[in-house]
């Protein structure tokens, strides 16, 4: 019998999208019709509560990818409200895929929240701002992902623990991640995923993994690892205007990831005889018999 969960791919579309809300349903029958993935994931903001007001009026660091005179005007061209959300988890329900975002603060952890949604993600740029996790732990019902890039490891010990104290620890993800855009492999550092299994394996249900590394290799081996939730960021051209787009997977890219997944899964078993009866006729055919 095969140990292994079947892998649960989620396309990170983020702010990919440019704004547009039909770019981003573009980006959804895409990845659900041609990359067959399980769900879909975008970013929720509230940048005033965010960002400072230094930062808020600031420039953008990297002006090619702005949006914006400032990057709270960048960040506000890039941010669907709430109805927008609903309409496009409304479409995912319509063409029978999840429909998910990460959550930037307590704001929109609250504002997602009504939308009834399966499972939310905080990211690693997020994981220490307890008061929003505590409020989801008390009020979402649905799963809660949680990355873990530029996360001492007490700090992960941290988080966990505070969903076991309100018995939710089991509706928890964990996932390994290095934060960077793109990630070289050296830094991808996959066996950490062997270190959250063996802390956290039985405390939560399940270790995933968020790559922003290029190619579609190294999910196979974070999967073979023990990583049963797969996330990469994916676009529709990865020459857009944006940061994300460079490290992201197109529809062809996400696609093939899904079906070297699921083969893997496949494959991931011990024989159920000595000989399979696909090798008899092989043996009867080929093998020596003095």
């Amino acid at each position: 019998m095969n140990k292994y969960k079947a892998p649960y791919v989620i396309a990170e579309i983020g702010c990919n999208h440019k704004g547009d809300i039909n770019i981003a349903k573009e980006l959804i029958k895409m990845a659900k019709i041609f990359c067959n993935v399980d769900a879909v994931k975008l970013q929720k903001r509230n940048n005033k509560e965010l960002l400072t007001e230094e930062q808020y009026n600031a420039p953008h660091p990297n002006p090619v990818n702005s949006y914006g005179d400032t990057y709270g005007a960048h960040r506000e061209f890039l941010e669907f409200d709430v109805d927008q959300n609903r309409e496009l988890r409304d479409y995912c329900v319509e063409l029978g895929i999840t429909f998910s975002t990460s959550v930037w603060d307590l704001t929109s952890a609250k504002e997602m929240t009504s939308l009834n949604l399966d499972f939310l993600k905080i990211p690693s740029a997020c994981n220490n701002n307890y008061t929003m996790l505590e409020w989801l732990a008390l009020n979402y019902k649905g799963e809660i992902h949680v990355s873990t890039g530029m996360t001492y490891l007490d700090e992960i010990e941290e988080i966990v623990s505070l969903f076991e104290k309100h018995n939710r620890a089991k509706d928890v993800i964990i996932y390994n991640c290095t934060s960077g855009y793109p990630v070289p492999f050296k830094d991808v550092c996959l066996l950490e995923i062997l270190k959250l299994k063996e802390k956290y394996e039985n405390r939560v249900k399940a270790i995933g993994f968020s790559g922003h590394h290029l190619g579609i290799a190294i999910d196979v081996a974070a999967f073979t690892l023990g990583a049963s939730y797969v996330e990469r960021h994916y676009t529709l051209d990865r020459t857009w205007k944006g940061t994300d787009h460079s490290a992201s997977l197109e529809p062809d890219g996400m696609r093939k990831l899904v079906r070297d997944l699921k083969a893997t899964h496949e494959a991931l078993s011990y024989k159920k005889t000595e000989i399979l009866d696909i090798e008899k006729v092989q043996r009867e055919k080929l093998k020596n018999k003095k």
